[in-house]
């Protein structure tokens, strides 16, 4: 039963306080981070952009329909012609006929009539010859359909195609570059996070163990007052210490609880959450490191916001060249097929019929008043800019580089002094501990000692934590935060 009741007690127990270690840490953070997303999707639309750009260099085929409804049709022949046509054999008739009226008169009655019906039938064939051509020129152009599919194929643009894609794969790295400075910077607060909260418990374990000691103090003066061998001023000091000392205890134990409930938050984690570190219960939180050296190369060539400075650079010498393509020729290739009804390929029929066509299109730009001059004179100083923003801020990484190492340096100096003093600090109450219980040392005496126990216990922890911190920072600032 007793091992049944610890196999149920030890999930329940481990469910209740997640251990979490630094690299956990990061990778909840880097998984969670809203920012590292943004910057993600980011990285996405730079990437379909410069997709997009690749078919600039190849051929676009569209297509182009209409219907158009029109009051009136478009007419070859005048009125006066379309009638002369409809009369042409009435006409023709009437002017032989009295051509021919003196002579005719002569002819024999049965001749007159053959002849005047010969006349009418010629007269009604080319009337209906006349109306024939007068509806052969009918364009019937009141309802017209027309569509067309066409392609064209850059052949020259003047460079600015290539300009485009070399802008599309800039802005790609640039939004590379920009997710890892998001993902550096993230890295860097959940270690600042991580440490804090490390630090916050070695000093809250501090702080109770520095409770127990004056609480034992207490106990003893108390003790000692009792005997008469001790004054109530010596109580009342210690009591005194008891209650800072619980203030104390009371105050980083707040300050832990709001520094974990923030790296819950950076990991993604509800705020109230139990969590626990893994660095929480060690003794020591650093040891102490081989002197760092400056490396501006690496942090040169590692570093993204100079990475991201030389996207804009080049960003901006692109953009120089798009522009001087605005004073350049541009040939295109272009062909196609046309439809339409009606159509005019056969005369004019009330069918669809169209044709293929291909040709050069080419566009020479003349004068434009120095526009495009202009703009590049712009462009041009846009890179000059540029080129001034990073050699300032490579000149700005050297020294972070150069001040980092130096604290890296500092804070190693400080942890070894820090850990010489708990050996005297230690030394120290432990003397003042046996001379006041021989009774030759004061209780003011021994709690000093215990103070500057707990002053040089403190001083360690922080410098453990500026150990760990100023390494993180150096790491950061050299472009090596993995």
């Amino acid at each position: 039963m007793l091992a049944l009741g610890i196999f149920f007690f030890l999930p329940l127990n481990s469910s209740a306080q997640r251990v979490l270690t630094l690299d956990s840490c990061r990778a909840m953070a880097l998984r969670s981070n809203k920012q590292m997303s943004v910057s993600k999707a980011k990285q996405e639309v730079a990437a379909n952009l410069r997709k997009s750009a690749r078919t600039k260099y190849l051929p676009h085929i569209s297509a182009l329909g209409g219907y158009v409804h029109t009051s009136k049709e478009v007419s070859i022949l005048n009125d006066d012609q379309k009638s002369a046509l409809s009369n042409l054999g009435t006409n023709a008739a009437t002017g032989l006929q009295t051509s021919l009226g003196p002579y005719a008169t002569i002819l024999p009655t049965p001749l007159q009539t053959k002849l005047a019906g010969d006349l009418g039938a010629l007269a009604n064939t080319l009337d209906q010859f006349g109306l024939g051509v007068v509806d052969a020129f009918r364009t019937d152009t009141r309802n017209i359909v027309a569509g067309t599919v066409m392609f064209t194929q850059p052949i020259f643009m003047g460079g600015a195609i290539v300009a485009m894609n070399k802008m599309a794969d800039i802005n790609e790295e640039l939004a590379a570059n920009s997710l890892e400075a998001r993902r550096q910077s993230t890295l860097f607060s959940i270690d600042q996070a991580y440490w804090q909260v490390v630090s916050l418990r070695h000093k809250e374990k501090l702080a109770q163990s520095f409770l127990e000691l004056v609480k034992k103090l207490d106990s003893d003066v108390q003790k000692m007052v009792e005997e008469g061998v001790a004054t109530k001023s010596d109580r009342l000091n210690v009591s005194v210490k008891v209650n800072e000392a619980e203030m104390a205890l009371t105050k980083v134990t707040d300050g832990l609880v709001l520094s974990k409930m923030l790296l819950c938050q950076l990991c993604g984690l509800p705020v109230n959450e139990p969590v626990i570190l893994a660095d929480e219960e060690t003794e020591n939180i650093a040891t102490i490191q081989i002197s760092a050296q400056p490396d501006v190369e690496q942090a040169t060539q590692k570093r993204p916001e100079l990475k991201m400075l030389q996207n804009t650079v080049d960003l901006a010498h692109q953009t120089t060249n798009l522009l001087k393509a605005g004073n350049l020729p541009k040939v295109l290739l272009t062909g196609g097929y046309a439809i339409s009804n009606p159509n005019t390929f056969n005369g004019f029929e009330k069918k669809f019929a169209g044709f293929w066509n291909i040709g050069v299109m080419v566009h020479v730009p003349i004068w434009n008043w120095g526009d495009v001059r202009y703009k590049v004179r712009a462009a041009k100083g846009a890179t000059t800019i540029a080129n001034l923003e990073l050699d300032e801020a490579r000149e700005m990484i050297e020294l972070q580089v150069n001040q980092k190492a130096f604290l890296v340096n500092e804070a190693n100096k400080k942890l070894a002094m820090a850990q010489s003093n708990i050996a005297r600090a230690e030394e120290n109450l432990r003397t003042a501990n046996l001379g006041f219980k021989e009774g030759v040392i004061s209780s003011t005496i021994v709690i000093e000692a215990q103070t500057a126990w707990l002053q040089a216990q403190s001083q360690k922890i922080d410098a453990e934590i500026d150990v760990k911190l100023s390494q993180v920072e150096l790491q950061k600032v050299t472009g090596t935060l993995e």
